[in-house]
């Protein structure tokens, strides 16, 4: 495996770094605080082309390699502060383009992929209902043929980006089929009649994404909006599971190395008893696992970027991913907290922010536990 960079993947990412800096940031606090989305900013993604990293370009994508998709959510995570920003569109991403790409049909793709990219159209997966989670064949929404199209009826909840959504990527049980199965997937506009997407769930953290539930009462969904084939639902939820959990945690690699240098700067800076606090052997061994962290976690993350771009079977690494990265970040920013003292805790620094942030990523996209589970599975336990 090889992870040095080319001139032009380097410019990139820099290039990215400096985007972020200056379009991502603009009024955070109040953003933050407000629980706020912004078009805009948005906007700003698509035209650099954030949404269309890894996309053809038939459809307006830049057709990146994974490695160079990751390296420039990465950067995003570096030069950005709005956690809340970057985690809704690698939820798009990972869990609603990629499935679209893999599995839709052409009249899916061209109808959907084009406006997803250029920040037009925002999308949703829909997959998680109250008593769903990890559990995913325990979901109680259904899809009853009727007239040649099906009829939705049920509730989903912790829906990344439902209150904004224009299209939304949904998992229902045909009644119909054969247990096992019976899941299949779904392309449902937001303007359908009986889908209801208004209610904003309000978090802990990331609060600059939006969640929301959805409802079905008699939704109706042509044949033609499947997504793959009737009773493909589960190997198109095990598709954006694997890159969700693989992928969607690039950001906080970048978020890490942000914090760092924050910490390092302020551990330089800050004087107490006549000498820097980082001279002091408990700040730096503080500030050397956090960089221990960094680089374990970049590495897990680069390796099965390598390993999907070269075709290889995915097993075990989503849930490495996953595990370590949301921990290791959870950690750093709880250092850093404590490093920074009382200034930590304060609003202004954006620490606090930052833990906020980072707590739901141990539960997102399968929570700790699952992940340690899985692994143990995978080593024959």
């Amino acid at each position: 495996m090889d992870f040095s960079w080319t001139d032009e993947q380097r410019d990139f990412r820099d290039s990215t770094i400096n985007f972020a800096k200056h379009e991502l940031n603009s009024n955070l606090l109040h953003r933050d605080k407000a629980a706020e989305f912004d078009q805009t900013i948005w906007k700003k993604c698509a035209d650099f082309g954030i949404q269309g990293l890894p996309m053809p370009d038939e459809y307006g994508g830049s057709q990146q390699d994974v490695l160079s998709t990751v390296l420039a959510m990465e950067a995003l995570g570096c030069g950005s502060a709005d956690n809340g920003l970057l985690f809704a569109l690698g939820a798009q991403m990972w869990s609603v383009q990629i499935p679209l790409l893999l599995f839709g049909s052409e009249f899916l793709k061209k109808r959907y992929l084009p406006r997803l990219i250029n920040g037009e159209l925002i999308g949703a997966h829909a997959a998680t209902e109250p008593n769903a989670g990890s559990d995913i064949f325990s979901l109680r929404t259904t899809a009853t043929r009727r007239n040649g199209c099906y009829l939705l009826n049920g509730q989903k909840t912790f829906v990344t980006n439902a209150p904004i959504a224009g299209v939304f990527l949904v998992l229902a049980k045909v009644s119909s089929l054969p247990d096992g199965s019976e899941l299949t997937a779904f392309m449902v506009e937001r303007n359908s009649p009986g889908l209801s997407a208004a209610t904003h769930l309000e978090k802990m953290g990331l609060r600059t994404s939006m969640l929301g539930e959805v409802y079905f009462d008699d939704c109706p969904v042509c044949s033609d909006h499947v997504l793959g084939n009737e009773g493909e639902g589960s190997a198109v939820f095990r598709s954006a599971v694997e890159w969700e959990r693989a992928f969607i945690l690039a950001p906080a690699i970048g978020s890490m190395q942000r914090i760092l240098d924050q910490t390092i700067n302020y551990a330089r800076a800050r004087r107490q008893f006549g000498k820097p606090i980082g001279k002091n052997q408990a700040v730096a061994h503080k500030i050397a696992d956090m960089q221990l962290r960094l680089e374990a976690a970049r590495m897990l993350l680069y390796r099965t970027a390598w390993l999907k771009r070269e075709g290889r079977r995915l097993s075990i690494e989503p849930s490495e991913v996953k595990l370590h990265v949301s921990e290791a970040w959870v950690q750093t920013c709880m250092d850093a907290l404590q490093i920074h003292g009382g200034n930590g805790y304060m609003v202004e620094t954006g620490i606090e922010r930052e833990v906020r942030d980072a707590l739901a990523s141990k539960i997102y996209s399968g929570t700790s536990e699952m992940q340690r589970s899985i692994i143990a599975g995978c080593l024959g336990l």
